[in-house]
Formats: C-alpha cells, structure tokens, sequence
C-alpha cells in the first residue's frame, strides 16, 4: 500500500531497476508518515561512507509531538540494504552514471519502506518525446471511449 509517490522522478529519469529498502526512522517520523505528513519528491539518495542515504525528504512532524524531542523534518536517514544490493549499487552508481532516486514510500508487512530506483537522467527531447507519448494515449483512451 502506497503512502507517497514520487511522480517527478518519472519525468526526470529513466528508471532502470528497482530497489525495496529499509528505513532507519525515529518513533514521531513514524507517526508522520501513518498520518500522511511525508513529501519525497525533492528527496534524493547518496553514497557515504559505504552506505546509502535518503537526503531532502520532507516529514512534517505532527503538532501533538512530544515536547522533549526536537523534531527535524529533513534530516538525513539512513537506508537498510543487504550487503549484495549495496555493492551491486555502488560498481552502478560510480561507474556507469546512474543515480538513485526516491520513488515511493509504502507500508511492506507494517513495516514502512522506501522504494528506490536506479535511474538514468532524461535529455529535454526524452522529457518532450513522454510528454508527447502521454497524449497520444490520452486521446486514443478517448476516442475508444467515444466509439462504446
């Protein structure tokens, strides 16, 4: 069950796998997201120091939170993998130019998780040639509408 698409990365990128990964998340955050205060789309993930991280990601904390925490809705979070994704991500990452970007957050088991993929930068005339593609079959779903 999906809590947050990123529909932006859609039309920036090429996306060429996909990746289920963990998130490391304090209890408010937690709450946040169940409410629907969470906004990935400026969200991007980095390499350091061999893991990966969810940088830009939006999480508005509610207003009943609790007055001892401090709450910073774009800290840095760190994302859980397993050891063979990770290296397979970093040879791809590092060599190739690909880049990874944030696509959704959803609930996997009643655990919260973050979908990432790993994408490849559109050119203006790709962004130009989707857009196009997205119309046309816009107007055909109509026309057939049209015919019934």
């Amino acid at each position: 069950m999906s809590i947050v698409d990123n529909k932006k990365a859609f039309f920036d990128y090429f996306i060429e796998e996909r990746y289920e990964a963990g998130l490391v998340l304090e209890g408010w955050e937690v709450k946040a997201i169940r409410a629907g205060r969470a906004q990935i789309k400026e969200g991007y993930v980095i390499l350091k120091q061999g893991a990966f991280y969810l940088i830009g990601a939006h999480i508005s904390p509610l207003p009943a939170a609790s007055t001892h925490v401090n709450p910073d809705p774009v800290r840095t979070r760190k994302l859980l993998l397993h050891a063979e994704e990770i290296n397979k991500l970093i040879g791809k990452v590092e060599q190739r130019g690909f880049t990874l970007a944030p696509l959704n957050l959803h609930y996997s088991k009643g655990m919260i998780k973050l979908e990432i993929g790993l994408a490849k930068g559109k050119k203006q005339h790709d962004k130009r040639d989707t857009e196009k593609e997205k119309d046309w079959k816009r107007e055909q779903e109509q026309m057939m509408k049209k015919r019934v």
